[in-house]
């Protein structure tokens, strides 16, 4: 899992850049200001988990944990979040909106899931 982290994490930043430039310069010129915030929206949402997969994928190697069940939401929720949003823009399809929330549930979840996993762990816990 922490292979597919850090790979994951990586290839996502590295589509987050791609599709940021492509909407700053191809879908500028052919779409409306609302479409273009909404491609922006999706292109900072998939680099934000891209690098935090690959934050977690590094923790995982030092920690010699693994994250299964935070890198399965974030990765899941990531694409289902940024991917509906790239999709409505480009089929011009208002439906696919409702599909977004799905991802940002699953982006929360993954969160919660981290947290959780990083509290369970004896060498974290606070002192006081």
């Amino acid at each position: 899992m922490n292979r597919f982290a850090l790979v994951a994490g990586s290839l996502m930043s590295a589509l987050a850049v791609a599709g940021g430039a492509f909407g700053a310069h191809a879908l500028a010129a052919i779409t409306n200001p609302d479409r273009l915030a909404t491609w922006e929206t999706g292109a900072r949402y998939l680099i934000y988990h891209g690098l935090a997969l690959f934050a977690i994928g590094i923790l995982s190697t030092v920690l010699n944990r693994t994250f299964l069940w935070p890198v399965r939401l974030i990765f899941s929720g990531a694409v289902v979040f940024a991917g509906s949003l790239f999709l409505l823009v480009l089929t011009d399809t208002p439906w696919l909106g409702a599909i977004t929330p799905l991802g940002g549930v699953l982006l929360i979840g993954g969160w919660i899931q981290l947290a959780y996993a990083l509290a369970k762990l004896p060498n974290l816990r606070p002192t006081l």
